[in-house]
């Protein structure tokens, strides 16, 4: 027989499958329970409602989360918590959007928060910036993360079948850095430097308390 917390965790994992196969419009209560093998009415005894659902999901999605020791510097633990972010996308790039969508209320998610609000307090940053960096940083981060994860990059790097939406000429813009357009991403190389970016702000913030 399974124990409440084992079935919970088997329902919610469910969704997470469903939310990745087929996007996050195809999780339904309904839909959980024929994965999991049983009726709609079946889950309310774990999960209290579709909005419950959705925090557990997010609960689910950021305890596969690896958190940094202490020990490192706060470059280092904030480096790890991004990668980890990244590696997340790209395991559930249908169910990441729900980080976006739903607040940090599950002990893990906040565990996340929390950990980036110690390293922004190890870097110097001002207290009263730092729940303002957090979402800053974990805004940049996720967005990245999610939009590589998805193809939203790729789909996005045709310049010259942009361009053919407009008339030849309109688009300055895109003619000005049209070089640079046309070569290939370095999508590794491109996720280091906006992390480092986002240190140097953290660094310039510190330097200015």
């Amino acid at each position: 027989m399974y124990s409440v917390s084992t079935r919970k965790q088997e329902i919610v994992v469910a969704a997470l499958a469903i939310a990745d196969e087929e996007g996050l419009g195809a999780v339904t209560m309904r839909a959980v329970a024929e994965r999991v093998g049983v009726t709609p009415m079946a889950l309310y005894g774990h999960i209290p409602d579709k909005e419950g659902l959705l925090d557990s999901m997010v609960g689910q999605l950021l305890s596969e989360i690896s958190l940094p020791g202490p020990e490192g510097s706060w470059r280092a633990r904030l480096t790890v918590l991004a990668n980890e972010a990244r590696a997340l996308a790209r395991k559930h790039p249908g169910a990441v959007p729900l980080l976006f969508a739903r607040p940090t209320v599950t002990a893990d998610a906040v565990q996340v928060v929390d950990a980036i609000y110690l390293a922004l307090l190890d870097a110097g940053a001002p207290t009263a910036e730092i729940p303002r960096l957090e979402r800053l940083l974990s805004t940049v981060v996720l967005g990245y993360a999610a939009s590589e994860a998805s193809g939203r990059f790729s789909a996005a790097l045709n310049p010259r079948a942009r361009r053919a939406h407009l008339p030849e000429g309109e688009l300055r813009g895109h003619a000005c850095v049209l070089e640079w357009l046309e070569k290939p991403v370095d999508w590794d190389a491109e996720f280091r430097e906006d992390l480092e970016d986002m240190m140097s702000l953290i660094e310039r913030l510190a330097g200015a308390a």
